[in-house]
């Protein structure tokens, strides 16, 4: 049995017991023995910070350092944000379509004569649209969400974008994703600022779900990264004894500091994230979701909305939208299969969500659209106006924004102009399902005065 550094446990309450007595590893016993010799400390659950230190303050707010120099780091997933706070209600979901998704594949306006003339290979023809409104119809592999369409809980907006004409992936993410003009001096992430604009909550609060933070979320809030429930743990739980994490939520209780709130609420944040893994019945794709991290994220956020963890703006990517070749047909392609992963996982995500729609509106974003004309390749190019949906509770459904056709002389350079600008949207988004005042949302795209488009009831 490896023993610990003599040095460490020297240093704890000299009347901790011998380590091997207390716990089967160096790490239990150390913070049983604390645990129970500061119990002992009766005046320390009364004293405040005013009144001087106690030992147990001290060791819970220097956990980080004591601890972990023993066990090591606790929390593999990282906590930034965990004061507690009311569970409010209203979550907006942002899905980040990464690559550029081709727009006038997915909201077809069915009866232009120029989309037939510029893509003669790739166009989805009339016939296998499904009926949507104002001449539009949708790709029928986006079949899924009849039940959101039938139910007006479906909105499109086309010829939407960024304010600068990129046809650059990693400038246009950029600005979308800072919610500010290219040349902006706005640094941190628009889903940050939503956050700050909200206030205080719970861990869960704002979160990216998947393999990456994204861009959109950066910033001083310090939203978590989440890949699943199950890995949203103190380190090593399935080793650590019940009784050890019993003792540091103990160390934790009652200390008037904010590292006393923060540790405290991240242990419970941990108990919390393994109740729902447990709750959930079966594997994702056992409940619809289709197979793969894209399928799996929605099924986590699922499990956590249902469960009023108190998440307020989560977002979610998913890649492999640039399309320059085999765009294809609506039989197969990469489109075509694409495009049934996100229906599937968003018909999954709504009917799993149940009444909790009704408090939880989903956007989806792409950095830019694809050119008007196929290229030699049965795929499209970079372009810029592409389209938004949105999807869920208090969606006003149809297609929504200025449509201005396919005509060349309309063309912005061969691609569809940009008539819709992507905060316009998003303003009314934060404004209806978060309840930010204008003020507020002016803080979230700041210089940019929004013009309602009317997605939202």
């Amino acid at each position: 049995m490896n023993r610990p550094d003599q040095d460490v446990l020297s240093s704890l309450h000299p009347d901790c017991p011998d380590w091997q007595r207390l716990g089967p590893t160096a790490a239990d016993a150390a913070v049983r023995a604390e645990a129970a010799a500061v119990a002992t400390e009766t005046d320390d659950r009364q004293e405040r910070w005013s009144h001087g230190f106690t030992r147990r303050r001290l060791l819970a707010g220097g956990l980080g350092v004591g601890v972990a120099a023993v066990a090591g780091q606790l929390v593999t997933t990282r906590i930034s944000w965990a004061a507690p706070g009311a569970d409010p209600t209203g979550t907006l979901v942002v899905i980040f379509l990464r690559g550029g998704m081709d727009g006038l594949s997915v909201l077809v306006p069915a009866d232009d004569p120029e989309l037939l003339k510029a893509r003669p290979g790739i166009a989805v023809r009339a016939s296998s649209l499904i009926t949507f409104g104002r001449d539009f119809g949708l790709h029928p592999s986006l079949a899924p969400l009849t039940p959101l369409i039938t139910s007006g809980r479906l909105a499109a907006v086309p010829a939407v974008s960024t304010p600068d004409l990129s046809r650059s992936h990693f400038q246009a993410q950029d600005c979308l994703e800072r919610g500010g003009a290219a040349r902006s001096s706005v640094q941190s992430g628009w889903l940050d600022r939503v956050l700050s604009q909200l206030g205080p909550g719970t861990t869960f609060r704002g979160l990216g779900v998947g393999a990456r933070m994204t861009r959109s979320l950066l910033g001083p809030t310090n939203p978590i990264m989440l890949t699943s429930l199950k890995d949203f743990t103190v380190k090593g739980i399935d080793g650590v004894a019940p009784q050890t994490l019993a003792a540091l939520e103990t160390l934790y209780t009652g200390i008037d500091h904010p590292l006393g709130v923060q540790g405290l609420a991240a242990l419970q944040a941990s108990a919390k994230a393994q109740s729902y893994h447990q709750e959930s019945q079966g594997q994702p794709k056992d409940r619809g979701y289709p197979e793969g991290d894209f399928g799996s994220a929605l099924a986590t956020l699922a499990q956590l909305i249902k469960n009023k963890a108190g998440v307020r703006v989560a977002a979610v990517d998913l890649g492999g939208w640039d399309m320059h070749t085999d765009i294809g047909t609506v039989d197969n392609g990469d489109l075509t299969r694409s495009l049934k992963t996100v229906a599937e996982g968003l018909a999954a995500f709504t009917a799993e969500l149940g009444p909790e729609l009704d408090n939880t509106t989903v956007v989806t974003m792409s950095e830019f659209g694809r050119r008007v004309e196929q290229n030699g390749n049965s795929g499209a190019d970079h372009g810029h106006g592409g389209v938004a949906l949105v999807l869920g509770g208090k969606v006003k459904g149809g297609v929504h924004g200025r449509w201005e056709g396919l005509a060349p002389k309309v063309l912005d350079q061969g691609d569809v102009p940009g008539t819709n600008d992507y905060r316009d949207v998003l303003s009314e988004v934060v404004m209806s399902r978060l309840g930010l005042s204008q003020a507020q949302a002016g803080k979230v795209f700041p210089g940019w005065k929004p013009t309602p488009l009317g997605v939202m009831a």
